[in-house]
């Protein structure tokens, strides 16, 4: 079993590759990490080509779900976006947030950094920026968000609990997140779990969906919704890649299941009214 820190260091360098991958190379695998699948199909991506600010060049091809359609956010807000890759998520938000507005992006490598920040320079905006950081440790003071977004990201990250203790920190007294994920239901077989390409690649990291959201609430958050949940199917031919064909059948027809969420949930405040996803905010 390998430790945080050399779960860290591999999820660095196989970003670091990611970075300098094409997209179709990145959606025909497991969020980039390898195995490309023959039958070339997004695995765990949704389109986000329809959403205004969307940028061709900023999309990698990595996430599991669409946040930043369901983030409930205004015009002027402050915007962080965890794991921010090449900044397509936060330049979606930034059309959202619009000029009044400030978006921060958070990555944990370098060169989806530089990436981003060439993205932002090319389109000229101002209020977009990129700080290359770990999102269990941010740097950002507190208090200072209003929304918080991310895409597939926490299920790389050893300890999730001080993630979402981070984002507590961050967001301002009513703010809230809303959050893509991969998360499981069952037990993964060892040769998953122990997988270095499967962990980068956003599946043998990810935990029980129940302990996903028993997290959010053990770290304060409120008003927790689910806004949508889909099945992540991994093609035989990647499966192939850790598991015979018995250990593959065994697998398909067990009780384990892998899905994709987006979890909304808010920061308390004694002031601020509750912001439910489709019951209206005050």
């Amino acid at each position: 079993m390998k430790t945080e820190a050399e779960i860290k260091e591999l999820v660095r360098q196989k970003y670091s590759e990611i970075a300098l991958q094409d997209k179709t190379t990145n959606e025909s695998s497991c969020c980039g990490a390898g195995g490309c699948s023959t039958e070339v199909y997004n695995i765990m991506t949704d389109d986000y080509s329809n959403m205004e600010g969307y940028n061709p060049d900023a999309d990698l091809g990595l996430g599991c779900g669409l946040p930043t359609q369901f983030a409930v956010i205004k015009k002027g807000d402050v915007v962080i976006d965890l794991g921010s890759g090449a900044g397509n998520d936060c330049f979606v938000a930034r059309a959202e947030t619009g000029e009044s507005g400030k978006v921060i992006g958070i990555d944990f490598t370098e060169a989806m950094i530089n990436k981003a920040r060439a993205n932002a320079e090319k389109l000229g905006f101002n209020n977009v920026e990129f700080r290359q950081g770990d999102i269990e440790n941010m740097p950002l003071t507190s208090n200072i968000a209003d929304v918080v977004v991310s895409n597939c990201v926490l299920n790389l990250v050893p300890n999730k609990h001080n993630v979402f203790k981070e984002i507590f920190r961050v967001l301002k007294p009513g703010g809230h997140f809303s959050i893509s994920d991969v998360v499981l239901s069952g037990v993964l077989p060892d040769k998953i779990k122990n997988a270095a390409e499967m962990y980068a690649g956003c599946v043998s990291g990810a935990i029980q969906k129940e302990t996903y959201l028993e997290l959010i609430e053990i770290n304060g958050f409120k008003n927790m919704t689910i806004q949508k949940e889909k099945p992540i199917i991994i093609p035989d031919d990647i499966l192939q890649n850790y598991l015979n064909s018995e250990e593959i059948a065994a697998f398909k027809s067990g009780n384990t299941g892998i899905y994709s969420i987006s979890v909304y949930a808010q920061k308390p405040s004694e002031n601020a009214p509750a912001c439910v996803p489709g019951g209206g905010c005050c």
